[in-house]
């Protein structure tokens, strides 16, 4: 973990400047007055796949910007199983149930090494009460996260298993830059999109063979975005 300073954020010193939190995420359209008090402190961490950022009931203190990496919400099932019911990526941010009162209602665990930024809620709520930039901005962000839990419901549990692999593939690179993205674990797609780990398995066995993934590196993909998207639409 490292703290960064008010004066490093601003400046950049830290890599701030291209952080979730600097443009894309709450804070754009600060002042540098607002942007000291919201990182007043913030801490920044780096956290290996399997790691977790917090768990199902522990006390909301802190909402989290994603900076880059993935993360997966958890939750279980009454017979012990689990269903991840959410991805969060760079410039989402996990906890905002905490500016509530709440405790989280997942558990957040790292797919991917990630790198988070950790702010204290109590820092949002004063400056969301003297900004609407922010205020805002935080209503936007629990839009998208409704937005994205309807999608997960409609587009990931519902069709075959070859479009709901597809439609995670095609979510999976539509952040990013170019045709690529980094695979993790079968059961977690399987736990993703309500199949069995083996159907994961070889569905994403079957598009390798038909060209759709092309492995660049161990658990790295180049995909077929054209062709997935005529699987995904059926």
């Amino acid at each position: 973990m490292k703290t960064v300073t008010p004066k490093e954020a601003w400046a950049g010193e830290a890599d701030c400047q291209t952080c979730a939190l600097r443009d894309t995420v709450l804070f754009a359209g600060l002042q540098e007055k607002d942007f000291e008090c919201i990182h007043s402190p913030i801490d920044v961490f780096l956290l290996p796949a399997g790691s977790i950022l917090y768990r199902a009931g522990d006390e909301g203190r802190y909402l989290y910007t994603i900076r880059r990496g993935l993360v997966k919400l958890v939750q279980y099932l009454p017979d012990g199983g689990q269903r991840i019911v959410r991805l969060l990526q760079g410039t989402d941010v996990a906890g905002l149930e905490a500016l509530l009162g709440q405790g989280y209602q997942h558990d957040a665990v790292m797919l991917q090494t990630t790198e988070v930024c950790r702010l204290p809620v109590k820092v949002v709520r004063c400056m969301d009460k003297e900004n609407p930039v922010l205020h805002r901005e935080l209503m936007a962000r629990w839009q998208r996260a409704l937005s994205e839990a309807d999608a997960w419901l409609t587009e990931l549990s519902t069709g075959s298993a070859r479009q709901r692999v597809a439609r995670l593939l095609l979510r999976l690179v539509r952040r990013q830059e170019g045709d690529q993205c980094e695979l993790f674990h079968r059961e977690d797609m399987g736990a993703m999109l309500g199949l069995t780990t083996e159907t994961a398995s070889r569905t994403i066995a079957e598009f390798k063979r038909r060209g759709l993934l092309a492995e660049t590196a161990p658990n790295h993909y180049l995909c077929d975005i054209p062709n997935l998207e005529l699987i995904a639409e059926g």
